[in-house]
This record gives structure tokens, C-alpha cells and sequence, in this order.
């Protein structure tokens, strides 16, 4: 009695999964394939079980023998390799600044006694003439304003802000307020003035 009944459960039990089952893969999405969730829920099961799966598909494919390789008549007629471009041996090899500047130094020691000698390692902006004391000035004074900022011209570098910036509003340039000159000959009236009042009622 107590058999039949363990055996009655069991195969309730199956059967609620197995129409569960058979309800989801009926009602669920096929992703595209021809199969539902559920049906290839089931085949992965079966083939994890079987010991070889039955595959339809590979067997309809047909595989070719490889190709033999294609050797020329004449063996003698080829081509040399290329040779590699990336070596010193190359004369479009870029040079080492390093050994550019030995080479250039060596070239100049041995041109030390011609004149009309010019090494590359000189500045580009330096000239054979000499400079006279006004143009000297010139020159520094020119250096001097680059290297404090104080030119609104055109940007020279990427940290100077945009010449827009540096343009003082029209509204600004028509009230300057008072000149710096003025201020202090004020200053200096107002302390005398105050320093003439203070003193008329100190005792010493």
C-alpha cells in the first residue's frame, strides 16, 4: 500500500514538471531560433545524458583535401627579399640627437680655422654683423616684454589667455579715474596738513 502510494506521488510529480515544462516551452520566446527556451532547455539535457549527440548538420558537411603548394618552374628567376629599412644603414634613418650633436661638433672642431665656416649649432636668430648699443637695447627690451607678458598684439603662447581678454572695455578707457600722480601729491597735502594741525596743541 505505502509502495504504490510513493510510486503515485512520484509520478504526479513528474507529470505537474513535465506539463510545467511543456507550458513554458509552448508560451515562451524562441530568441530567434527555432526552439523555445523550454524545448532547448530539454535537448541540452538530453545530449549532456547521451554519450555521442546526434548532429544533423555536421553531418552534411563536406570537407576538401587541402591544396598542394604552387612551386614555380624556374627557381632561379625570384625576387631577393627586401631588405629591413629599420637600421642605420638607411639613409633615411632618423638620427640620434645625441649623435647629431657629436657630428656637429666634431665638424666644427675640424672647420675651427675656416671662416667662412657657420655651424647649425648656432642660433637661427643670430646674425654674422655685430649689434650696436641702440639695437642691443632694442633687443632686450623686446625680450624683456615677452618674458614678463606685456604684449597684446597676438598670442605667442598656449598658456596667454585670448586677445579679447586683454582689450580694456570701451566704458573703461573713457573713465580712467584719477592719475596715480595726483593721488599721491593729494596724500602727501592731506599728511602735512595733518601733521601742521596736530602739532598745535602738543605742549613740547
Amino acid at each position: 500500500m505505502g509502495m504504490t502510494r510513493n510510486i503515485r506521488v512520484r509520478t504526479g510529480l513528474f507529470g505537474l514538471l513535465g506539463g510545467s515544462l511543456l507550458l513554458t516551452g509552448c508560451m515562451g520566446p524562441t530568441y530567434g531560433t527555432d526552439k523555445t527556451a523550454g524545448e532547448q532547455l530539454i535537448d541540452d539535457l538530453g545530449n549532456a545524458v547521451m554519450i555521442q549527440p546526434e548532429n544533423k548538420d555536421a553531418k552534411k558537411v563536406r570537407y576538401q583535401p587541402r591544396g598542394g603548394l604552387v612551386v614555380p618552374r624556374d627557381k632561379t628567376a625570384l625576387a631577393n627579399p627586401q631588405q629591413s629599412v629599420a637600421s642605420k644603414d638607411n639613409p633615411e634613418w632618423l638620427e640620434n640627437p645625441e649623435d647629431m650633436r657629436e657630428r656637429l661638433r666634431a665638424e666644427a672642431d675640424e672647420n675651427a680655422n675656416d671662416p667662412r665656416y657657420r655651424s647649425p649649432l648656432a642660433g637661427q636668430n643670430t646674425t654674422a654683423r655685430q649689434m650696436s648699443t641702440a639695437e642691443q637695447t632694442q633687443a632686450y627690451r623686446e625680450a624683456r616684454r615677452l618674458q614678463m607678458g606685456a604684449y597684446s598684439d597676438q598670442r605667442r603662447y598656449l598658456s596667454d589667455p585670448p586677445t579679447e581678454y586683454r582689450r580694456i572695455p570701451e566704458e573703461a578707457q573713457a573713465d580712467l579715474g584719477e592719475p596715480e600722480r595726483q593721488k599721491e601729491r593729494r596724500r602727501k597735502k592731506e599728511a602735512r596738513a595733518a601733521k601742521q594741525g596736530g602739532s598745535s596743541w602738543w605742549p613740547f
